[in-house]
């Protein structure tokens, strides 16, 4: 082999393990610490809209089978486990079918008894304080939502946010009582009137099935606008969204 072949094979190879390397990390990172995540519904306006690109923090609860690449079945219950807070962002296996993510607000804790009384969140028999905080119009076509009222929940532990009311006497309005399980959590979306929670299909949320608490925008695009289409990007995109930290 001439030299120049031997030259052109070593820097070949090295290039291979650099992309390995490379790949490894990412997904080190991904298994890990942090995994991407697209918001897919407007479920979550006005604090997360679609087109929203963020970062789930898999540290912030811990592991369970779930946080790990096709889920396998290594152990069970988590491990390094850390407590949610009430009002914490939330992505999570969908209990009935747990190939499907989703994300919402942890409103229970184990223990807990939730209602929602003619559109008030109530926890343990106490009203969550909400006040009106303006109007919200969405740019989503599936969802567009002018005028929408905002209305802005405060939490015991003193975290606040804004929910939507889009409408009033909806069937999630009012509910039972539901008392939260041990070991598993209440969910609810910030878009009262359109997310389907642990009101409906989802239930109760097992603690195994969390993968991580949202932590900040990293991407965001507006008007239904595909990733893909890159020359879209500087018309659609929402410059004030980016690295926001997700509250």
């Amino acid at each position: 082999m001439s030299e120049r072949a031997e030259k052109t094979q070593s820097a070949l190879w090295e290039n291979i393990k650099v992309i390995i390397q490379a790949l490894l990390l990412a997904m080190v990172i991904r298994t890990v610490f942090f995994q991407p995540f697209t918001i897919p519904s407007g479920s979550m306006m006005p604090t997360l809209l679609v087109g929203d690109y963020i970062f789930v923090n898999k540290f912030s609860y811990g592991y369970s089978k779930y946080s790990l690449p096709f889920s396998p079945n290594l152990f069970e219950g988590r491990i390094f486990e850390s407590a949610p807070e009430r009002g914490d962002i939330v992505v999570f296996r969908f209990p009935p079918n747990p190939k499907i993510d989703y994300i919402k607000r942890l409103v229970g804790l184990p223990g807990d008894r939730i209602q929602v009384i003619d559109g008030v969140l109530n926890i343990n028999g106490q009203p969550v304080p909400r006040a009106e905080d303006g109007a919200f119009t969405s740019d989503y076509r599936m969802d567009p939502g002018t005028d929408v009222p905002v209305f802005r929940e405060t939490m015991d532990n003193g975290v606040t946010y804004q929910t939507l009311d889009q409408a009033p006497d909806t069937r999630g309005d009012n509910t039972r009582e539901f008392i939260v399980p041990e070991g598993h959590y209440f969910m609810m979306g910030d878009n009262r009137d359109n997310s389907l929670d642990s009101r409906f299909d989802v239930g109760f949320v097992p603690a195994e099935n969390l993968i991580g608490r949202a932590s900040v925008i990293f991407f965001s695009l507006g008007n239904d606008t595909s990733f893909r289409e890159i020359w879209k990007w500087p018309a659609n995109m929402r410059w004030d969204r980016l690295f926001k930290v997700v509250e």
